[in-house]
């Protein structure tokens, strides 16, 4: 893919370091001397002429040796770096273009390629899948034990008991931790990885033009545990996945060493650019010239309190980027050639949707978006409203532990608890997620003016996802019940127990009546929201579903 491929919004680097000195990536040409490769009868062996060296198994692609200043740091448990868990015999080949060395494996439809640079400390990465014969979800770069030590939130380092599906775990003082937690959204981040003593070892992702998720999904970053750490480049990523896997070209990734500092920026997606790589036989490369762009004028009516983001998306491509604070500007470069839907989303909330074309070479210009104030929920009317309408359940009780961290740990607060109306901190106190076995059930109360009690409202409830079609009815002064809603599409796998709330946002309404309504206006009327489903299994494995915002229309 060529360099031209969209920035993330709101990048921020995904530092995981124990020690981070001031760095830079090496990418000079001091050491170009030594530049070219070698067969030593089981591996092809790579010399970046700079200080890194690496190999690739002759047999299975697998990279089966990472050496940088001499030292090795690649694999652990006895396993090498690769697809998936290694893709087996494969057929691999390697040619030199000037001053670039490409390795390509082949296994069935799948290709995949290594490719270094005189001079640089970097090794650069594409893996075209073309269908799910071969099964390639992931890259993981396998570091070895003692390399990098460390225990942040997102790894399942030093955590002996396993709590869920093995692969969930709880350290001895309640903590807990699994590979699942990646706490960054993709839009989040453009590297991750570990620094210490001198040394850091980083994978910079891709752009994500065909993975699956879009700017907001959270999936495998790497982990971490008693025989080494695991550095991933997902391809494709099921868990509470919210469309079907792409298949094509992915790439560049970028394994980068450093002396210490984070990789250069000139790695990053949405920065790198590629035109050495034009001309290398990458399957499925399309080059800058073969790309278009989609630009925005504005986007006119937003509430500038929220960021805004504008999406792309069809079955074969994704891309997205940030709409100006100041006008709702935007730019959208290196998309490839279709046509796609355009979405602009309030925080993580779907606001606007319009279709747009882009041609190879061409620039697709819109005039400024005007959003439709009923597109967005939080302009209607309300009485009251617990949480704010943007897509996510910031802001309500566990809300920010549950991208990192499984609902029985010891730091969440109780998840149980009735909120009233008025006294401030609704939100605060209102848990973040509802399921069928841990806190169905819970009470809201709240007074109405006379007149607000002799007529009808609308409730409504958004929701970010659900697990085993957990959805909400209620009940209001024990004396009026809706029906049990119909479940809305969502993802199949877990979610809410692994570190992701992110399915498809949806609202339920419910046309409370007159009759429902406490008369006396000193007293609370009491809304009961219970979880609904016939399936799910028990405790936080019971249907649930997350909270985006709850309130009462005028």
């Amino acid at each position: 893919m060529s360099g031209s491929a969209n920035r993330p919004v709101g990048r921020r680097a995904f530092v995981l370091a124990a020690t981070a000195a001031a760095g830079t990536a090496l990418t000079g040409t001091a050491h170009a001397a030594g530049f070219g490769y070698s067969d030593d009868g089981s591996n092809y062996v790579v010399d970046t002429g700079a200080q890194l060296v690496f190999k690739v198994s002759k047999s299975t692609g697998d990279l089966t040796s990472l050496v940088y200043r001499g030292t090795e740091y690649q694999g652990y448990g006895g396993m090498n770096s690769h697809i998936e868990s290694g893709l087996g015999a494969s057929t691999v080949g390697i040619k030199q273009s000037g001053s670039t060395i490409l390795v390509s494996v082949t296994h069935g439809t799948l290709k995949h390629y290594y490719a270094a640079r005189s001079g640089e400390n970097n090794v650069y990465l594409w893996t075209d899948k073309a269908d799910t014969s071969v099964s390639a979800t992931r890259y993981i770069v396998r570091v070895k034990k003692g390399a990098f030590l460390n225990d942040e939130p997102d790894s399942y380092t030093y955590a002996p008991t396993a709590i869920e599906a093995s692969d969930v775990f709880r350290k001895s003082d309640g903590q807990t931790r699994s590979k699942h937690y990646s706490k960054r959204r993709v839009m989040d981040y453009d590297y991750l990885g570990w620094s210490a003593g001198g040394v850091g070892l980083w994978i910079v992702r891709s752009n994500h033009e065909k993975a699956s998720g879009g700017p907001f999904y959270r999936s495998l970053l790497r982990h971490q545990s008693a025989d080494g750490g695991g550095l991933y480049e997902i391809l494709h990523y099921g868990q509470n996945q919210t469309e079907a896997q792409r298949f094509g070209l992915q790439g560049p990734y970028v394994i980068a060493f450093t002396d210490g500092g984070a990789p250069s920026s000139a790695l990053f997606p949405g920065t790198l650019t590629t035109p050495w790589a034009d001309s290398l036989g990458i399957s499925g490369y399309v080059p800058a010239g073969g790309r278009g762009k989609v630009a925005g004028v504005g986007i006119s009516g937003r509430n500038t309190a929220y960021p805004y983001t504008v999406g792309l998306a069809n079955s074969t491509a994704q891309y997205w980027g940030s709409a100006r604070s100041s006008d709702g500007y935007f730019s959208l470069p290196g998309v490839l050639p279709g046509t796609y839907t355009l979405t602009v989303f309030k925080g993580e909330l779907a606001v606007y949707t319009t279709s747009v074309s882009v041609s190879a070479g061409g620039t697709t210009t819109l005039n400024t978006i005007a959003l439709p104030s009923s597109n967005d929920p939080a302009n209607a009317s309300a009485i009251w409203r617990i949480g704010d309408w943007n897509g996510t359940p910031g802001g309500f009780k566990n809300a920010d532990l549950m991208t990192y961290a499984h609902p029985s740990d010891v730091r969440a607060a109780s998840w149980t608890g009735n909120v009233v109306i008025g006294g401030g901190g609704e939100t605060a106190a209102f848990p973040c997620y509802l399921w069928k076995d841990v806190n169905s059930g819970i009470l809201v109360y709240f007074r109405l003016t006379a007149a607000q009690a002799a007529a009808a409202h609308t409730l409504r409830i958004g929701v970010t996802t659900a697990y085993a079609n957990g959805r909400p009815q209620v009940t209001v002064n024990d004396t009026w019940t809706s029906a049990v809603p119909s479940p809305p599409t969502q993802p199949n796998t877990r979610s809410l127990t692994n570190g992701s709330y992110r399915g498809n946002n949806h609202t339920f309404t419910y046309g409370v009546p007159a009759s429902a309504w406490k008369t006396d206006t000193s007293q609370y009327n009491v809304l009961r929201i219970d979880v609904v489903s016939g399936s799910g299994a028990t405790g936080f494995l019971s249907a649930g579903t997350a909270i985006d915002a709850i309130d009462l229309l005028a």
